[in-house]
């Protein structure tokens, strides 16, 4: 498979939905992990100053979701998210949020994908996420 292509065809996806609102980029994607980035802007703090919860959810999320598009198994034509989990360790306000999405678990009905979260001054771990898809088939 050339990753190059998904890579640049899953950002071309992004454009008018909400990755490209705002401004998710997939750096790389290759067999059972995606990698994605964001750049923090202030609207995505929550009024205590701090980034909100959702912004990192929706990282990680559309990270994992990209991976399960990037590693569909053969005739499977789409997914759905049915469950996902988050464990926030820390914050950042400035900068840029990382994501590493890997998968934990690719089945013919299911996929597993776990996600480190990364950031701030250190590029400390902010969040653990996991998320469990259901694979479609038409």
């Amino acid at each position: 498979m050339d990753y190059a292509a998904v890579v640049k065809n899953l950002n071309e996806k992004s454009n008018n939905r909400l990755p490209g609102l705002f401004g998710m980029e997939v750096v790389s994607a290759g067999p059972g992990v995606l990698k994605g980035r964001l750049k923090i802007k202030d609207e995505f703090l929550a009024p205590n100053g701090y980034l909100h919860a959702a912004t990192v959810i929706a990282l990680a999320d559309t990270c994992c979701g990209y991976g399960t598009m990037a590693n569909l198994p053969p005739g499977a034509s789409s997914f759905t998210t049915v469950e996902l989990k988050t464990n926030f360790l820390g914050t950042a306000t400035s900068g840029f949020i990382d994501c590493e999405a890997k998968l934990s678990h690719g089945g013919k009905t299911t996929q597993v994908w776990d996600a480190t979260v990364v950031g701030g001054e250190f590029h400390k771990v902010l969040a653990l996420f996991r998320c469990t898809q259901i694979l479609l088939y038409k």
